[in-house]
């Protein structure tokens, strides 16, 4: 379904955005929370790749909800921590706000029932 690779095309790309933004961490940081934050991302795709090819969807789209919760957390403190600019942080929003609304829309149609 187009709807389910929007969110996994949204997901990947904000990734590649983030990796070159990481590599620049302090380095004590760049393995510690930098890791975090890639691998918090690597496991939304994972879990969007998973729901997309499951029967019952809504499981693995709700452990992508959580990773989205605290994907935000750890970029919030980036940015507080002063690894990434006010500029970035928005721009990390924005993207991941909008892939929160694309899942939203996911979830509520398999939870309506509308489609298996």
């Amino acid at each position: 379904m187009i709807q389910d690779l929007i969110i996994y095309q949204k997901t990947y790309d904000l990734f590649l955005y983030l990796h070159p933004v990481i590599a620049k961490f302090p380095k004590n940081q760049r393995f510690v929370l930098g890791q975090r934050i890639e691998n918090k991302i690597l496991d939304m795709i994972r879990h969007i790749i998973v729901a997309n090819t499951s029967k019952d969807k809504i499981p693995e789209l709700k452990k992508v909800s959580i990773d989205m919760d605290e994907f935000r957390t750890l970029i919030r403190l980036a940015k507080d921590l002063h690894f990434i600019s006010i500029r970035q942080y928005g721009l990390i929003a924005d993207r991941i706000n909008e892939i929160g609304r694309i899942l939203c829309g996911w979830v509520s149609r398999y939870e309506q029932g509308n489609i298996r």
